[in-house]
């Protein structure tokens, strides 16, 4: 199998040899096909079941995961209602670490208040709790690696040892979101089911707004599949293009990323107005907490290069403060609990030189106090 670096150089080159030659992916956007004739098919129908494109995103998407399938979808909630409404059903268990992005947890408790779900946290270290927690009704694990936005790296190897070793039928699934199929191949660590979402990193431009669900066998994909056809989340033919163009730098653009945050994250705790780094050692997320004397909002106005908005994995560097954007909906007392207070920042190191986002930061920073 070729290297990634050349799967994702070549996404869809020569998908359309037999028309027209064109190396670009060409964009399907009908949502119709003419069928040849009574109960026969081109294999297409009506873009709900396939569309050509996202077909050819899906195929790469798979490539990169080393995996069966991928379904993409709307949106990386999107992503995660796919996979659970695929796999829970009412009066089903899960477990999840306890460090998530503030959107998956609010969408688990609207599933277990709407369907009788129930869910226990995991703090992601302890591996005998771990398999306490699981019992009859559990069916899947649910883990976040590294943590949005706390940075808690967990051991994907030894969960699905662990929950596979309890009951082989218990689904492990990943948010890959932070460190991308360049940093990490969790099917390849024994996981059942990746998910990303894919308006971040994959994506990476702050343009598109995507989901995928990646799945390790063919049973999985069948269900998904068959789900996915019924809820109808779909990506459009436009975004799938312009996702599939974008994994075409992913690998250089995961290497910048990488290397700065490496950079920036190795100064930051020498810098007078900062308390703490949170820094997983690879990726470009780094969260540290200001300094209690220091005023997060001067620092959020003093900032020329930084954007204040809520995303991450784009060209453009972003700063996000969890307490009040990704993670408002939790209670403050769980917030807390977490280490998720008021000055706790995220930071999304983008492809700009790591000189210039150090030395703004630094500038920011000092005219917070």
């Amino acid at each position: 199998m070729a290297h990634i670096d050349t799967i994702l150089a070549q996404g869809g080159n020569g998908s359309d040899d037999e028309k027209t030659g064109a190396v670009s992916t060409p964009i399907y956007l009908s949502t119709a096909f003419r069928h040849p004739g009574l109960g026969e098919s081109t294999g297409f129908d009506y873009s709900r079941l396939a569309s050509p494109t996202r077909q050819i995103l899906e195929k790469q998407l798979a490539a990169i995961e080393y995996a069966d399938a991928a379904f993409a979808v709307s949106s990386g909630m999107a992503a995660i209602d796919l996979l659970f409404s695929t796999f829970l059903n009412a009066g089903d268990h899960f477990v999840t670490s306890d460090d998530l992005y503030g959107g998956s947890f609010r969408y688990f408790d609207d599933l277990t208040k709407k369907s009788a779900v129930t869910y226990s946290l995991w703090d992601g270290t302890d591996y005998t709790d771990l398999k306490q927690k699981l019992d009859a009704k559990t069916r899947l694990v649910w883990i976040e690696t590294p943590s949005n936005p706390t940075m808690k790296i967990i051991d994907i190897k030894k969960v699905a040892e662990t929950v596979h070793a309890a009951d082989p039928k218990i689904l492990v699934a990943v948010d890959n979101t932070f460190l991308s199929p360049i940093l990490q191949n969790p099917i390849k660590l024994g996981a059942d089911i990746v998910v990303h979402s894919a308006t971040k990193y994959l994506g990476g431009h702050n343009d598109i707004l995507a989901g995928a669900v990646i799945s390790a066998k063919a049973d999985l994909s069948e269900a998904l599949g068959s789900n996915l056809v019924t809820r109808g989340q779909t990506l459009d033919p436009f975004s799938s293009w312009l996702l599939l163009r974008s994994l075409k730098t992913l690998s250089v653009r995961m290497a910048r990323h990488n290397q700065s945050a490496q950079y920036i994250a190795g100064v930051l705790p020498k810098i007078a107005g900062v308390d703490k780094v949170l820094y997983p050692g690879l990726g470009g997320m780094i969260s540290f907490y200001l300094a209690k004397d220091h005023d997060v909002n001067a620092f959020l106005q003093g900032l020329k290069l930084f954007s204040f908005a809520e995303s991450l994995g784009g060209a453009e560097s972003l700063i996000t403060i969890p307490s009040v954007q990704t993670h408002h909906d939790m209670s403050e007392a769980r917030r807390l609990a977490l280490g998720i207070t008021d000055n706790l920042v995220r930071v999304s190191v983008g492809l700009e030189d790591q000189d210039d986002l150090l030395n703004d930061l630094k500038q920011a920073i000092k005219g917070a106090q």
